[in-house]
């Protein structure tokens, strides 16, 4: 998964990549990055991998951009995404509309490119997915250069699809501020799309982000709120925009709120939210205009809305993602087969890397299949709409559909017993199923070592068949 925002990078242009991990996952990272096939097959230069001393594996990303060490990092306007993306739009193609919407804009008035993808209604939907509840306000050419042309929206608002569920159900109703209709005549509402965290961003919002110590997640409290202070009065003052903006920020490096008290007392997250039943308005007493509207005009967050079928935008965040998109992938053709330039961005350079590992009376039907490199499997083996991860060892007579095995794993006696049938399972690396097991929608697993990433769909030996 590193592989492909790294590449997506590389082709758009972008160069001066910072990989962040947390410390636990550093000496993997590094080794990965000079020894993985993918990986060092990526022109120079290699990413920066810094591992901020408190990050942990369940920091929030608006968390991890008030670490030090991260902002730090932080020198101009940037872009942020996340390691778990599959995405075909061209890099370049969104820095462009970035770009020429902001061509006219100072350094304090530029602001930022949200991208979302439907995962509703689309071809390779896969249930379960969470999904956002997202308004917009359509763009027209006559507001700003390329809005049309780039299809182009302003964001207004966007939260899980969860939490606005439990907030209609505690409010007995979606509820919407005034404010948002009065400023805009025309709001696009859609719950069936996700936010694909992947952003382009002003450097100003190294401030905020450093400055809000209560947000948690980029996606909901840092583009949520930003996107909010735009038409939400007073709500710019309260988060600090407009302090940012207004240019004291650079001199004031220790602040935290615009009256140096604690955030948790100087905002009511709640009182802001979009669906709170309360109808009078956040007033700030240093806001400049009686009525509470912010002296400083908020830069607008702006939404680029992927259309079903024509761009492969994914995050693959979950075991089910995972399966669904490996398998995906392993359907498109290989660069051998139609050549680099008809070839997909996620093409394999072939579908099988290692052949001679592959036994004469086995079936692997190349159509559907990917096999990384140094895979083995023995005789008498059926693989079909499959994904075998590197150095992987399929023993003699197993029968795999559907499945997704990890690098290294075996599937055989010491893993699966003999005259097992699995279905929709998950098997963690070092799980041993006994013999004859007939599970369905079970996942075997060492609760005291977890580890997402070392889970397979494993099958094994004679007439066994894992169908997930």
């Amino acid at each position: 998964m590193v592989y492909y925002p790294l590449d997506w990078c590389k082709h758009a242009g972008i160069n001066d990549i910072v990989l962040i991990t947390p410390p636990s996952a550093l000496t993997s990272v590094k080794a990965a990055l000079q020894q993985n096939p993918y990986l060092t097959s990526l022109p120079s230069p290699s990413p920066t991998v810094i591992a901020p001393k408190d990050l942990k594996m369940t920091t929030g990303t608006a968390e991890l951009l008030r670490l030090p060490e991260v902002q730090a990092c932080i020198r101009s306007n940037f872009l942020l995404l996340s390691c778990d993306l599959l995405c075909d739009i061209p890099g370049e193609h969104l820095l462009e509309a970035w770009l020429v919407s902001q061509s006219d804009l100072g350094p304090l008035s530029q602001g930022g490119l949200s991208v979302f993808y439907p995962a509703k209604g689309v071809k390779h939907e896969v249930k379960k997915e969470p999904t956002d509840f997202v308004a917009v306000n359509l763009l027209q050419e006559d507001e700003g250069p390329g809005f049309s042309r780039y299809g182009l929206s302003k964001l207004v608002t966007s939260m899980p699809m969860d939490t606005l569920k439990e907030q209609m159900e505690k409010d007995k109703g979606l509820l919407l501020r005034h404010t948002l209709v009065e400023k805009y005549a025309s709001v696009k509402m859609l719950t069936s799309y996700r936010d694909a965290h992947l952003y382009i961003l002003p450097k100003w919002i190294q401030h905020l982000a450093r400055h809000q110590e209560r947000f948690e997640s980029v996606s909901e409290d840092l583009i949520g709120y930003w996107a909010k202070a735009g038409w939400q009065r007073g709500l710019s003052a309260k988060l600090g925009i407009d302090e940012i903006l207004g240019g004291q920020d650079d001199n004031h490096e220790e602040h935290a709120s615009l009256d140096g008290d604690s955030l948790e007392d100087d905002i009511d997250l709640r009182g802001m939210t979009t669906t709170h039943a309360q109808i009078s308005e956040v007033r700030d007493p240093k806001s400049s205009s009686p009525n509470g509207q912010s002296s400083v005009e908020v830069p607008p967050i702006l939404a680029y809305m992927t259309k079903p079928s024509e761009q492969l935008v994914r995050r693959v965040d979950s075991s089910a993602l995972i399966l669904a998109m490996s398998l995906q992938l392993a359907k498109l053709e290989s660069i051998e087969e139609v050549g680099r330039a008809a070839a997909s961005p996620f093409s394999h350079a072939s579908k099988i890397s290692s052949p001679e590992g592959v036994a004469a009376k086995s079936i692997v039907t190349k159509g559907d299949c990917l096999l990384g490199s140094n895979v083995t499997v023995e005789e008498k083996c059926v693989i079909k709409e499959s994904c075998i991860s590197s150095k992987a060892k399929i023993c003699s007579g197993a029968r795999l559909t559907r499945c997704v095995i990890m690098d290294n794993a075996v599937i055989g006696p010491n893993q699966v017993g003999r005259d097992s049938v699995l279905k929709d399972c998950e098997v963690q690396d070092g799980v041993v199923v006994e013999e004859e097991t007939d599970a369905k929608n079970e996942q075997f697993m060492n609760f005291d070592g977890l580890n997402a990433d070392d889970m397979s769909v494993a099958d094994d030996d004679h007439d066994y068949e894992a169908s997930i």
